[in-house]
């Protein structure tokens, strides 16, 4: 069973705030014109809105929309709200992203006898917590089968694939309807004669094999064949990444970026000593706004957790390259993306230190401060003296893709609970902004699109499993 929550950040932000029902309404990570709509409401879609558009080019085909910035700790909260409801009914649920869920139903056959109703009932919990949230649900022999079914129904679809009506389902697809299958992959089975899915399916492995160039062609033949080739968890991290795309502001200002560095390496800080982790190979790269980019990896001799300590690799680096180039700085006014990446994890439980160092009094000082931010439930309430110069400079994104952090540990809490803390400073109260329509500003060249979110080339997602 695959549990996709329909048009999810702005059904949440209808969901907190019911003026907003029912009102086309886009989600922005910033607040300006030039901003992007990183997610719309239903009503909006079916004024033509698409996610990643511009707000300006959402107001021509949508004038009445209003639009709202982003609340990411909320979002984050209904979905452990959710996956809560979805293990009432299975206890093998892996999130897919922050609005979606597998459920494996397979040792369940002996004790649910129509797993549709056990669907309309998941459905019925969550509208029973959250009144204003609906989901697609598809039910299917494996998980693609199950994740193609909530896209045949939306919104608040529910759809049953079996070997009696599969056929039927694909002939109203187009190849790239199916998850995973874009214009390059299109085109590579037109060229060996496969127009539609129903001949993909009923072709041959050897014949997918050749489409595909390899073993993917097997996965494919299996996915639409039922059986199962896509279930399974990656419940440890192979990488962690922070990244941030600036305004233009924001490169204009050398400090900003030197800040938001520190920022990106706190927060990576802040994952490694909820999981327990310390990395041994350190990845920076700065994008700029002609396309150009720089990038540098450190492997670390011993592995570490702190920020700071990720800070001062990596700034080595970038002096060690503006000298050899003769560059004032690689912090330029044409910065449009700063991005930390870090692997090759050591488990804290087996970590060797060093009889020369205090290294273990500082490791276990960092620890003791998170334990007392959690106490409190504030992550603000400590802060380190690098971090007041800007203390807020990075503002908090949505977890688009990666919520391995919003799993429950062993005592059944949410093993990060800063994740679902909103990120505010202390005393601040929460701003919400509700923009009706303004006359477009004067088209800037170099003005950015938006602030936080850039796509999937940029998602916490996809760096996750492929570091730059």
């Amino acid at each position: 069973m695959y549990i996709d929550m329909n048009s999810y950040f702005a059904s949440c932000e209808q969901q907190r705030h019911p003026e907003l029902r029912g009102k086309p309404l886009g989600v922005l990570t910033y607040d300006s014109p030039n901003a992007a709509v990183i997610a719309a409401s239903i009503e909006a879609k079916r004024m033509g809105v698409k996610t990643g558009m511009r707000l300006r080019d959402c107001r021509e085909l949508c004038p009445q929309m209003l639009t709202i910035a982003t609340h990411p700790a909320w979002y984050r909260q209904i979905h452990v709200d959710v996956m809560a409801i979805l293990r009432r009914y299975c206890d093998d649920v892996i999130p897919k992203s922050i609005d979606e869920a597998v459920c494996n139903f397979h040792s369940y056959k002996w004790v649910y006898n129509d797993l549709s109703a056990i669907a309309r009932q998941i459905k019925a919990d969550i509208a029973a917590q959250y009144d204003y949230l609906k989901c697609s649900i598809g039910i299917a022999p494996n998980s693609f089968l199950a994740k193609l079914g909530t896209e045949l129904q939306k919104p608040d679809g529910l759809v049953t694939i079996t070997e009696d009506n599969i056929d039927h389902h694909l002939a109203t697809l187009k190849l790239t309807d199916l998850p995973g299958i874009a214009t390059r992959n299109e085109r590579r089975l037109q060229l060996i004669g496969i127009r539609n899915p129903v001949e993909m399916r009923h072709s041959s492995p050897a014949l997918l094999r050749k489409a595909f160039g390899g073993v993917v062609g097997d996965y494919w033949h299996r996915r639409l064949n039922f059986c199962e080739v896509d279930m399974y968890n990656k419940s440890e991290n192979r990488t962690m990444s922070a990244t941030r795309t600036m305004s233009s502001q924001q490169s204009r200002d050398r400090q900003q970026l030197e800040s938001m560095l520190i920022s990106l390496c706190t927060r990576l800080e802040q994952r490694l000593v909820k999981s327990s982790l310390f990395c041994r190979e350190v990845s920076f790269a700065i994008r700029y706004r002609d396309g150009s980019a720089w990038d540098t990896t450190v492997k670390l001799a011993e592995p570490l957790q702190d920020a700071m300590e990720m800070r001062s690799y990596i700034k080595e680096r970038i002096a060690e390259y503006e000298q050899s180039r003769g560059l004032a700085t690689l912090f330029t006014e044409k910065t449009t993306n700063l991005t930390v990446v870090i692997q090759s994890f050591v488990n804290g439980q087996v970590m060797q230190y060093s009889l020369f160092d205090n290294r273990l009094k500082r490791d276990m000082l960092r620890k003791v401060v998170y334990q007392i931010k959690d106490m409190y439930d504030q992550k603000n309430i400590v802060r380190k003296g690098s971090e007041l110069l800007n203390p807020f400079v990075m503002k908090d994104a949505v977890g688009f893709g990666s919520v391995r952090d919003m799993g429950l540990g062993k005592d059944g809490q949410v093993k990060n609970r800063h994740m679902l803390e909103e990120d505010t400073a202390p005393g601040e109260p929460r701003k919400i902004v509700i923009r009706q329509r303004q006359p477009p500003p004067p088209a800037v060249e170099d003005e950015e699109m938006y602030h936080e979110y850039t796509g999937p080339a940029y998602s916490d997602d996809h760096y996750d499993n492929n570091p730059p």
